[in-house]
């Protein structure tokens, strides 16, 4: 059975009351208060073997009352408890030495859980980190998902542990690279920032490793490489996906040795970098096609961190917004707020470009539209009069829209327009095998056409029988596909 005497600090009776309950009923023994003060004597007459804390209360904030608390017992464990779920809320909780920190509503069932393993840990300090400026914040949201992004942060940041962001283009992987910088323990240090995308794959390694003189055809000086750049800071690798085999082989070298030598140099150069990989797409699949070393992969993906698409936070989408609109009247345009039926059509939408495709829709309002309150019809027809979320564009460009955005959402999102077609009726009987066939189609074709038109093949490809695939090229009226390659 748990033990140990637990000091509970909140100004709101009621949560008072469900913890403690919660708390005994664990086998813990609980001591309450609704102020700062009381909890701060409690402390330093040596009672209790952890805190939990709300961060606002009448007499002080807990901000300021955590350094006097791990000053004169550094190894007591310090829960903090807020209702202000904002990112700086969780790196104000960890550069002060909380143990964890809880946004409002929590799950009582992950308290007392926290609350056991913090009690069952090492009783050894925890070390508060120098706090840092807060300046302008860099990630805005309230919602589960963000919480989570900022609890896992908040952990991240007094380590070097690499790591590895996903998630869809425009969902602020940059924005969280620069955060793991800008309030972590290398935040005196370079960020330095490539996109692997933007680079001629023949130049990667001398972009990134630097090169020596004559190294190649216009190497006529010694050039440094975005490693020396970063020396002691962080260096944000963007779009890994797309960086050469040569040059993977080079970074894990990196990672596993700490060293690497420049293009044409054979001293190896000692480097003492963060490395924070980002992609949109699954390297796992670019493993299986022998694109991406998986044992590079094992190597960035220490701590895997996926950002959320807006859609799966729209309960974000007010807190963005009125975010942009304060950034852009920093920047000398009006001040400008939404109406009901406005903010409603925000929520109700895709974004197939995420928080970037938000600001630059919050921009546009801002510069283009006189008036003080944008209604609903303004969004309306700022969003109609955009290109349709995800074009079709042909050839490899075409294969890498669909990658990134991903077969499901390209089947609901082209599912959702088929429906709206219809406004007030149904669509007519047979729905589900329309779909099938639909899909069922360009899959057959592209297996086909990626193994010449070998049916023994693409059947294996596809994890069917021949037969079956015969019957279904020849339902399907797959005329071209069977006669090409034979």
């Amino acid at each position: 059975m748990p033990s140990g005497q637990i000091l509970l600090a909140d100004d709101d009776a009621a949560i008072r009351t469900v913890l403690n309950q919660a708390l005994s009923r664990a086998g813990y023994e609980v001591r309450s208060t609704s102020n700062a003060a009381t909890l701060w004597r409690w402390v330093a007459q040596g009672e209790g073997d952890l805190v939990i804390t709300d961060v606002v209360m009448p007499d002080e904030n807990a901000f300021d009352l955590l350094p006097r608390i791990k000053k004169l017992r550094p190894d007591l464990p310090i829960i903090v408890m807020s209702a202000q779920n904002t990112f700086m809320t969780a790196i104000k909780a960890s550069e002060r030495g909380a143990y964890e920190y809880l946004p409002k509503p929590f799950d009582l069932k992950e308290l007392v859980a926290v609350v056991g393993r913090a009690l069952a840990r090492p009783r050894t300090a925890l070390s508060a980190q120098p706090v840092a400026e807060e300046g302008e914040i860099p990630l805005v949201g309230r919602s589960q998902a963000m919480q989570d992004i900022y609890r896992a942060l908040a952990r991240l940041m007094p380590t070097d542990l690499t790591v590895m962001i996903t998630g869809e283009s425009g969902t602020g992987k940059e924005l969280v690279a620069r955060a793991l910088h800008d309030y972590g323990k290398r935040r005196q240090g370079p960020f330095v920032a490539v996109n692997m995308a933007a680079i001629p794959r023949e130049l990667i390694e001398s972009d990134l490793f630097g090169h020596e003189k004559g190294a190649f055809t216009g190497a006529t000086s010694r050039s440094t490489g975005r490693f020396e750049q970063a020396e002691g800071g962080t260096l944000f690798l963007d779009e890994i996906g797309d960086m050469p085999m040569e040059a993977q082989t080079r970074l894990l070298r990196v990672l596993q040795q700490g060293e690497y030598t420049t293009v044409g140099g054979r001293i190896p150069i000692k480097t003492n970098v963060r490395i924070v990989a980002a992609t949109n797409k699954d390297l796992r699949v670019l493993i299986q096609q022998g694109l991406f070393r998986e044992d590079l992969f094992f190597r960035l993906n220490v701590v895997p961190l996926r950002l959320p698409p807006l859609r799966e936070r729209v309960e974000d989408i007010p807190d963005l917004t009125r975010h942009f609109f304060a950034l852009v009247e920093r920047e000398g345009l009006s001040r400008k707020q939404l109406d009901p039926d406005a903010m409603d059509r925000l929520k109700r939408y895709r974004w197939p470009g995420n928080v970037r495709e938000l600001e630059n829709l919050i921009r546009r309002l801002a510069a283009l539209y006189p008036q003080d309150t944008i209604t609903g019809a303004i969004i309306e027809a700022e969003l109609d009069a955009q290109p349709l979320p995800m074009p079709q564009p042909a050839g490899k460009a075409a294969a890498h829209a669909e990658s990134a955005e991903g077969l499901s959402d390209a089947v609901e999102r082209h599912l959702v327009e088929y429906f709206a077609n219809f406004k007030d009726t149904l669509p007519p009987p047979g729905l589900y095998h329309r779909v099938l066939r639909e899909i069922e189609g360009p899959l057959i074709g592209a297996a086909l056409a990626a193994t010449r038109g070998n049916q023994i093949r693409a059947a294996e490809l596809l994890g069917v029988n021949r037969n079956t695939l015969r019957k279904k090229v020849r339902d399907l009226d797959l005329q071209v596909i069977r006669s090409a390659g034979r």
